[in-house]
This record gives structure tokens, C-alpha cells and sequence, in this order.
């Protein structure tokens, strides 16, 4: 679902009820088309996310921590300038548009008291911020647009903010039930009814338009014929909880808990295609569902190099396995080579040179074997030939058993490094991997690398029921240093059976035995930080630290341990980002 006009109305009604009257404190750019204003409120401290982004724009309260750049834009030092200290009076909808004013009362260059204004539109690709002062005079705007893009609307420092042009279609939150009986008169009936509503009202997205389907006609595809009876009503309970600041934010998952849709009511459309959970509070939802959607963008976009290096190796590798695999295969052929020395040799008073082949008796099974033989050779020769390929296949099929033990090594290291690069959320995360891909030999190639001084390696904290503190690992670099630096030989050691994941550390030495409920948790953190699959039951190895050893010359995060424990497990995600300790 898009960010509608309804979606925004009750944003801006959380916002209001929970920052106004907040002073503005600080001010970040994360990035290029996203802000964070921090504002004191009553004693607590809210962050106040704004993006105009083509692809996720929004506004809401976040609970995120953004990695800001170490040198402020310029876009956000004129921010500073202007709205530092600042309080927030309150935001408002401009119209039933994706479009809301924040207003500050902030100063002006002489000191005096003025309001000034962030108009935050979220359009798309359209999508902008633009800073005014109190008569909507420009200040400054993230995407400027002048007379070569734009002839209907232009927006340039000095000039007077006007709205975008108004669409060819009727706010919902003032249509009464005469304008909307008249809207369906003049449709056809057979026309589905998601497109008479989106065709006539602005503001609604068409997961909502749907949905109104849905429960008027049973059907999202419905007619505006089927919804008749109850279109009207449906509607208008609809626009009526937008008014109230009614409504339940909700996220719908797939079955790999990969969130689909969100919503400010309900959905019952897609059956039980999809779970429905609800939130608290329409920032943690928004948080939540472009967390784990903008995550592959972002690592695609920060980490391409680290992805071309991988896909590269990844490759090489495989064609090298399925040509050593189909060597090896021709290795078994050597027994057969043996045979036909030994029954060359065993009949060798009845052959001749000169002879270009021969049918020999197998003495094995009693059959007829058909051997080619070199006509330029003695009998005595073409068995030593016979004989030397047969060494030679054993050579080869222990060497090429090697290197498949290599390879396959190497393709596993591969996947814990792609593991890793899946869960890898801020730059630290992947300078770190792209230092154990440069010490692998992998990054020998890699563009304007330059070693950084080491630093304590990403993991993560979590805190179990009965108070045992538990480290993951977030890479090969942080496994190696948890297991062999941090960890006490009488801590507990978990790890995925069998599967790239991370290695994950119960503390405990000196402590008490942890209760059977303390080692599950630690289960499922190991199970969630694993290629483990959303909602499925995992295998999940536990030891003690000391039993954990690494062979020599083994790649990052490659340990081995014959003394361990086993338990089953379900992949939980909610259960473990409870116990996690934020930092």
C-alpha cells in the first residue's frame, strides 16, 4: 500500500498528540531525500522521521537509529540554522492530500519570534521538503524544480509555495450522501467498484478501495452492482474513522514473515493468504514494515561492490565444482584400465603386436571383455600402458577429492559471508566484511580499499528471562572474536546445525547453571541469525567454548567441535527482538 491521504491523517493526528509543543534539539540528514528532527517533549525524547524518498515516502515517529554522515548536508546545516531550538507547534493535512505542514515557532536572524514551516509532500517520485517562513516565501527545498521541468508549478528559494495542481476528483472526508448516491447513478453499474471509488475520490489507495469492496460485496473484484446494498455505508464508516482518528495500523506477512501490505484498518481480502498483525502505534508499524523492506535496498545500493565480488566467486567456483565432479567421475574408469592390464597380462603368450584389439576371457565373471590395444606396441607394453592410466586415475581421484573438499569449503564460506551481508545494517557492518573478504583473498581487486584501525566488532546484545547476557555475532569477523577473544571457556557456545549463521555466546562462566528456559532463547537467537527459514523449526548445536576449536588456516568464522549438545527450535524473530538489548 502507498503512503495514502488516509494514512497520513492519522500520522499527523499520533504526531500532534505525542511531540507538540516539543522543542527541536537536533537535526540529522541520514540521507540524501530523508531527515530526523529530535524533539524534548514533556521529559521524553521522540524522533521525528521524515522521507522523500520515490520509493518510501512517509512521515512518522520512528524508534530507529539512523548511521548519520560524519559531515552535515547543507540541506540540514540550513535546517539547524532555522529550526534549531525551535518548538513544534503542531502539523496539519494540507487538504485530503499526501501533503502536511509542520509548523515551528522558531526566530529570525535579528532574534525575533517568527513561524516558520516544513512542508512535507510525499508523491512519489514528486516526492519533496520545503522549508517557508510564516507569508509561505521559499527558504530552501530539497529538489528544486524551475521552469525547464516544471511549466504549471515551480518551487525556487523566494518564491510564494502554492500546493500541487488539484486532481479531477472529490475529497471524501466532505462528500455527503447525496453527492455520493449522485457519483453512483452516473456509473456503470457493471464498472468494479474499486475503480469507482478510486476513479471519483482522492486520497484513497487502492488496497482501501479494495477493501471497501471486500466488505461490501464479498469480493475485492466486486461490482459496483454487488456492493450496492452496502457501499454507501461501508464508505462512509470508512471516511468516518479517517475523521475520528479511529483507526488500527496493521501489517500483513507472508509466510516467510516478509510484511505486504499495511493498512489503518483491517484487511480481509487476502483470506488467510497472509497473517494480519496488529501494532501499538502507526510509527512502530511504519518502522517495522520499511525496516525489513528497505533493508535489500539499501544493502544492494551500500554494498554492490560486496555483492559483485561474491556473485563473481560464487560462480567461478561452482563451474570449478561441476568440472571436478565430472573428472572425478572419469577417475572411476581406472579399475577398468587395471582389469585389462591384468587380463593382458595373463593372456599375454596369445597376443601379438601389431594387434589392434583382442576378446579376453574375464577371469572376474567368466564374461568376454573387448580391449583396445596400440598395434604399435608389444602385449607386454600396451598392459604397462593400460596399467599407467590406472595409477593415474588413482592420482587424480585423490587430488580431485581434495579439491572438491576445497571448493565445497569455499562455497560454504561463501554463504556465511552472504549471510552476514543479508543482516548487515549499518556501514561499520560492511567495512568489517569487506575486511575479512580483502584478508580472504577474495577483495584483491577491490576499488579505493583502505585498511581502517580495527574496532570492536559488530554484534548484537541480548538479555534472556532469568538475566544471562547472550552476544550474536553480525559476521565471520565478530564469530571469530566473540568465540576466541570475549568468551570465557564456561560460556555456552551456539551455532544453526548445519546452515551459514551466527555464532552466538551465552555468558555464564562463574555463574549458575542457566534454567532450560534461559538455553532456549539462547536457541532461537541462534536460530533467528542463521539462513534458518521464517516460522520453520531449526536444529540448533550448543557446547561449551573450550570444546569449540578452529583448524589452522581455516577462513573466518569456520570452527569445528565434536562435543555438543542438540535441540529443536521454533525460527521466532518477535521472541527474539524481545530479549534484545537496544544500544
Amino acid at each position: 500500500m502507498a503512503f495514502d491521504a488516509g494514512m497520513l491523517s492519522f500520522v499527523l493526528n499520533e504526531i500532534n498528540n505525542i511531540t507538540k509543543g516539543g522543542k527541536v534539539e537536533k537535526i540529522y540528514q541520514p540521507a540524501r531525500d530523508e531527515l530526523v528532527f529530535i524533539l524534548r517533549s514533556y521529559g521524553s525524547t521522540e524522533r521525528l522521521l521524515i522521507n522523500a524518498g520515490s520509493r518510501c515516502p512517509r512521515i512518522n515517529i520512528t524508534s530507529q537509529k539512523s548511521e548519520n554522515p560524519v559531515k552535515a548536508p547543507m540541506l540540514c546545516m540550513l535546517l539547524r540554522k532555522h529550526l534549531q531550538g525551535a518548538v513544534f507547534i503542531g502539523a496539519s493535512q494540507l487538504g485530503f492530500e499526501r501533503a502536511a505542514r509542520l509548523s515551528f515557532d522558531a526566530f529570525d536572524d535579528m532574534g525575533f519570534k517568527c513561524e516558520k514551516h516544513i512542508i512535507v509532500e510525499m508523491m512519489g517520485k514528486y516526492s519533496n521538503i520545503i522549508l517557508t517562513d510564516h507569508n509561505d516565501v521559499i527558504i530552501t527545498v530539497l529538489r528544486q524544480v524551475d521552469f525547464t521541468q516544471s511549466l504549471r508549478r515551480q518551487l525556487l528559494p523566494g518564491m510564494i509555495y502554492e500546493l500541487p495542481p488539484a486532481q479531477d476528483k472529490i475529497d471524501p472526508l466532505s462528500v455527503d450522501d447525496y453527492e455520493f448516491n449522485r457519483l453512483a447513478g452516473n456509473t456503470e453499474s457493471e464498472r468494479p467498484c474499486e475503480k469507482f471509488i478510486m476513479s471519483n475520490f482522492s486520497g484513497i489507495s487502492p488496497l482501501v478501495a479494495r477493501e471497501i469492496a471486500m466488505l461490501s460485496g464479498g469480493s475485492p473484484g466486486a461490482t459496483l452492482e454487488e456492493c450496492a446494498p452496502k457501499l454507501k455505508d461501508v464508505f462512509f464508516s470508512v471516511i468516518s474513522s479517517i475523521i475520528r482518528s479511529e483507526g488500527s495500523p496493521v501489517i500483513l506477512f507472508d509466510e516467510n514473515y516478509f510484511p505486504k501490505e499495511y493498512c489503518f484498518m483491517p484487511i480481509t481480502q487476502y483470506g488467510s493468504s497472509y497473517a494480519m498483525k496488529q501494532y501499538g502505534t502507526f510509527g512502530e508499524m511504519l518502522d517495522t514494515y520499511f525496516e525489513a523492506r528497505s533493508r535489500d535496498e539499501k544493502i544492494s545500493q551500500k554494498a554492490a561492490d560486496i555483492l559483485k565480488i561474491l556473485s563473481a566467486a560464487e560462480a567461478r567456483l561452482t563451474k570449478k565444482y561441476q568440472l571436478q565432479q565430472a573428472e572425478l567421475s572419469e577417475c572411476d574408469k581406472g579399475e577398468t584400465h587395471r582389469l585389462y592390464g591384468d587380463l593382458i597380462t595373463a593372456n599375454i603368450y596369445r597376443l601379438k603386436r601389431g594387434m589392434e584389439g583382442c576378446a579376453l576371457e574375464n577371469y572376474m565373471d567368466g564374461s568376454t571383455v573387448e580391449i583396445a590395444l596400440d598395434s604399435r606396441l608389444t602385449p607386454a607394453q600396451n598392459a604397462q600402458r593400460y596399467y599407467k592410466k590406472y595409477q593415474k586415475s588413482k592420482s587424480a581421484k585423490a587430488h580431485l577429492t581434495e579439491q572438491i573438499r576445497l571448493c565445497e569449503s569455499e562455497l560454504i564460506y561463501i554463504a556465511t559471508v552472504r549471510d552476514a551481508l543479508s543482516r548487515a545494517e549499518t556501514e561499520k557492518e560492511l567495512t568489517e566484511i569487506r575486511s575479512e573478504l580483502y584478508h580472504s583473498g577474495y577483495a584483491s581487486r577491490m576499488k579505493q580499499f583502505a585498511e581502517k584501525k580495527q574496532t570492536k566488532p559488530s554484534y548484537l546484545t541480548f538479555r534472556t528471562t532469568n538475566g544471562y547476557t547472550v552476544l550474536c555475532g553480525k559476521n565471520n569477523i565478530a564469530n571469530d572474536w566473540l568465540t576466541f577473544k570475549n568468551a570465557e571457556k564456561g560460556d555456552w557456545w551456539f551455532h544453526a546445525k548445519n546452515l551459514p549463521g551466527s555464532h552466538v555466546i551465552m555468558e555464564c562462566a562463574g555463574l549458575p547453571e542457566p534454567p532450560a528456559e534461559d538455553f532456549t532463547e539462547a536457541c532461537i537467537i541462534a536460530a533467528v541469525h542463521s539462513k534458518a527459514g521464517e516460522g520453520a523449526f531449526a536444529d540448533v548445536d550448543y557446547t561449551y567454548v573450550k570444546h569449540v576449536k578452529k583448524p589452522p588456516n581455516a577462513k573466518p568464522g569456520y570452527v569445528i567441535y565434536h562435543t555438543n549438545w542438540s535441540a529443536t527450535v521454533p525460527v521466532d524473530r518477535e521472541a527474539a527482538q524481545k530479549l534484545l538489548v537496544k544500544q
